[in-house]
């Protein structure tokens, strides 16, 4: 694919320090957002107008109380409910809302927890992403591990006692390649019942590869549904590309995977609008994918190199539990994850109302699980992180809290025979 772009953030040239400025100061110097790069799947799919019409029209102050109240009432939650449910009318019904997200989790899910952790297996990228760590222009310590460091790094965090995994990567295809990825996977398999990616979007057979490689979901961040806010905060590379993004989950069931994962960075845009379009992404896919997985996170912006250079719009913790319980009473059946950016007693709480899957034994930099989950040093270096968490239990210690919580912790729940 052409455009592949990577700078070595140690030794700026004038040139890219020019392009850079270009890029921040004149809209018009960059690509259409909109347009695709030679190389990328175009789908026939109606699902992205559904979703922006209903994204657009979503005037949430014009609701009231008693449409909060007769959407409660309701048995069935309906979308003019649940966007009832995600206005500010809702915030003095949360205590409600959350019963009632309760009594959905517990019909769907019982009293299980499911756990993961990621694995950053490199932190190279090619995209100007303004708000994220690892964008081409920050000044970070870029690192790739080879397999022999994937499967050192694996080996950790299998002795562990965790058995799912999701590998991420920094957006690079021209330093982590989907061969690359793919041989990752299939290590991962060796150690893990259960593998993950989150990745730069791909093409449906690149998709199908990966499947065959011994992927079981597929997790894209969309960061935000705001087309046009989309296009202030990813000025470069092929991550700018918003429709090839969109459809990244669908073309990955057309691969073949089992299950997709869907989020928001909320945060980056009016967070109601970008709840509402998250939920309504997987709502419709079910009904046109009903054999596949579906499940949602919800990350809040944390922060990270450069963060002064966005304005962040602040999402509390009751705006969180508003959203997640939200989610719940509309999608029981949907899994939802809440990560490691969250707080440990946030966590604690909100598995017992509307989570159902949380990370464990987390870091998001490259290379450094034997330091942190044995205390030893290591001779080779590490890459460095993508964000700050803000939960760092063990899995031992996440275990151990969610089974004093009353919850029943779950390290796998699938058998292949």
């Amino acid at each position: 694919m052409e455009n592949q772009f990577f700078i070595d953030s140690d030794s700026l040239s004038e040139k890219a320090l020019e392009i850079k400025h270009r890029l921040e100061t004149d809209p018009s110097s960059r690509k259409n957002h909109m347009e695709y790069l030679p190389g990328m799947e175009q789908i026939q799919s109606d699902i992205c107008q559904k979703i922006m019409e209903q994204m657009d029209s979503y005037d949430y102050s014009a609701y009231t109380a008693m449409d909060v109240r007769k959407a409660l009432d309701h048995e069935t939650c309906s979308v003019e409910d649940f966007k009832a449910l995600l206005s500010p009318a809702a915030e003095p019904f949360l205590e409600e809302m959350a019963q009632r997200a309760r009594v959905e989790t517990s019909k769907h899910f019982g009293n299980t927890v499911y756990m993961f952790t990621p694995l950053y297996i490199a932190n190279y990228c090619e995209n100007y992403c303004v708000y994220c760590g690892f964008n081409c222009y920050n000044h970070i310590t870029r690192m790739k591990l080879d397999m022999e460091q994937i499967e050192h790094e694996m080996k950790v965090i299998a002795d562990s006692g965790m058995e799912e995994i999701l590998i991420l990567t920094g957006e690079s295809r021209a330093q982590s390649s989907v061969e690359y990825i793919g041989e990752a996977c299939r290590l991962a398999r060796k150690y893990f019942r259960m593998v993950g990616v989150e990745i730069y979007p791909v093409n449906t057979d690149e998709y199908r590869y990966l499947h065959e490689c011994g992927v079981d979901y597929v997790t894209v961040f969309q960061e935000t549904y705001d087309s046009d806010k989309y296009e202030t905060l990813h000025l470069l590379g092929h991550k700018r590309v918003w429709p090839y993004r969109f459809d990244s989950q669908e073309r990955a069931l057309m691969g073949g995977m089992r299950g997709v994962g869907f989020s928001a960075l909320l945060g980056l845009s009016d967070f109601r609008k970008d709840a509402l379009a998250s939920a309504l992404h997987v709502y419709y896919l079910q009904r046109k994918y009903p054999q596949a997985e579906m499940s949602l996170s919800c990350p809040r912006l944390r922060p990270i190199i450069n963060n002064d250079k966005i304005n962040p719009l602040d999402v509390g913790e009751k705006q969180l539990c508003q959203v997640l319980c939200a989610y719940r009473i509309f999608m029981p059946f949907v899994g939802i994850t809440v990560s490691s950016r969250e707080n440990a007693n946030f966590r604690n709480g909100i598995v017992k109302i509307a989570a159902t899957k949380i990370s464990a034994g987390v870091s998001t930099g490259i290379g450094d699980h034997e330091s942190k989950y044995t205390g030893k040093e290591t001779d080779g270096d590490a890459g460095d992180e993508q964000f700050e968490i803000s939960d760092g239990r063990s899995l031992e210690k996440m275990y151990s809290d969610m089974s004093e919580e009353g919850l029943q912790p779950v390290l796998n729940d699938y058998l292949y025979v």
